[in-house]
């Protein structure tokens, strides 16, 4: 599955008077070659019968274009070509489908399926579709700064690496995207395919998920996973997944946590370049992740030290239960976003150069008490979203945070269970 050009980083050419095109609202989810009689197989009958769960129905916004007129607006698809405002008044971005074959219109159909039914801050929005023929293209809304694979591994010269805080911004969007996906979507959905090239940046550095060819609808009743042929991207994917075909949301959990663990460390998912047995993300972090005190190794020199230490070792603590090998010992998606929400509350100075900038934060927030029995925020040293607090003060106070966290989960759980056994006595 390829990208038009118009999908990097550049900005959207603004189109002709004259190549202005005309923009026809799709009233239904109707695929051409996917939906008639003659050219529908059984295979592609039954996913679309349990894919779409009456998509017709559904609060459909998506438009139709014709392949004509998307070739026209990209001079035939050059790599110089963007798309740019025309008739609708928006950049926007088109992905060409590459795959050809039933495997190509599956998934095609699943993403143009799911990003109909679905909306979020952290996913993109599918401005509308192209079905005709052999075509099959999708239009986006345009995402200026392109991808966090870019960022994080494919740095030029003139680029300059994410901050801590911009990280930990990015880290927590795309907690709420996958939350919104298993939590809230209706019905629930396991995105499959969850890496940092599929987490797209808008101008602000806001992260939000593309590509959904390959995801799964979660199964209904008493289902605890879906059976299916292995998908996905090595170095992402989950082994109990990869072992066993069965994908759950645990599985996007350990995904999520490799993304994590590249925006702290910087490193690639997947490198050969690492050494042998460490070609993997999380194989070369194991043996830091089981020990605290080796954890500040795994910090991006790119970083340059410009972070708090106690909030990196909590957030490689996250990182660490996304990833660990027992699917049932990971945490749920809603303890991530807590977790990391209390984390990105506790801004970095970049000015504080690190480990270093935390003492002479400490010194001077104990100076203060002394002289003046209060601290001054307004110091112009500190960042205005930060406050002078003591690397142990806010250790304690992410302790207790993170104990409140789990202990409202497991009662939560707790509770739920004792339902479920009172339902069970009530049959």
């Amino acid at each position: 599955m390829g990208y038009c050009p118009c999908f990097g980083w550049k900005k959207g050419i603004k189109l002709k008077s004259g190549d202005e095109i005309e923009f026809k609202q799709s009233q239904a989810l109707n695929l051409p070659d996917l939906s008639s009689d003659e050219s529908k197989t059984n295979k592609e009958s039954r996913l679309e019968s349990s894919v779409s769960k009456d998509v017709s129905g559904a609060n459909n916004n998506s438009q139709t274009f014709k392949y004509r007129e998307l070739a026209t607006a990209t001079n035939n698809f050059r790599f110089e070509s963007l798309i740019g405002e025309g008739g609708f008044g928006q950049v926007v971005a088109v992905k060409m489908l590459n795959q050809a074959g039933l495997q190509g219109d599956k998934e095609f159909l699943v993403e143009v399926l799911m990003l109909s039914l679905l909306r979020h801050p952290n996913l993109v929005h599918l401005i509308g579709y192209c079905a005709e023929g052999n075509q099959r293209l999708l239009v986006y809304e345009f995402m200026p700064l392109g991808s966090l694979e870019y960022h994080l591994h494919d740095l030029t010269p003139r680029m300059v690496p994410l901050d801590w805080n911009t990280r930990m911004k990015i880290a927590e969007g795309a907690a709420k995207g996958l939350d919104y996906l298993h939590n809230e979507a209706d019905p629930p959905v396991i995105y499959r395919d969850l890496k940092s090239s599929n987490i797209l940046l808008d101008e602000g550095f806001n992260p939000k998920f593309s590509d959904f060819g390959l995801a799964k609808f979660v199964p209904e009743g008493d289902k605890s996973h879906v059976s299916t042929r292995v998908m996905g991207t090595h170095g992402y994917c989950a082994p109990e997944y990869a072992i066993t075909g069965k994908l759950t949301k645990m599985s996007d959990i350990y995904s999520f946590g490799v993304v994590l663990l590249e925006l702290i460390s910087g490193q690639r998912a997947l490198d050969t370049t690492r050494g042998r047995g460490k070609d993997m993300l999380v194989d070369w972090a194991r043996p830091m992740l089981k020990d605290r005190t080796s954890f500040l190794q795994l910090a991006d020199p790119n970083l340059k030290s410009q972070f708090s230490e106690t909030v990196l070792c909590k957030a490689v603590e996250v990182a660490s239960m996304c990833v660990r090998e027992n699917p049932h010992s990971r945490p749920c998606m809603k303890d991530v976003v807590l977790a990391l929400n209390y984390l990105t509350s506790h801004h970095c100075d970049p000015n504080g150069n690190g480990a270093r900038g935390d003492k002479r934060r400490r010194a001077r927030h104990r100076d203060a008490r002394v002289s003046e029995n209060k601290v001054d925020f307004n110091d112009s040293e500190y960042s205005p979203q930060e406050t002078p607090t003591p690397d142990k003060d806010l250790e304690r106070e992410l302790a207790v945070a993170e104990a409140k966290m789990w202990g409202e989960t497991w009662r939560d759980k707790k509770r739920q269970s004792a339902e479920n056994d009172y339902d069970n006595l009530d049959r």
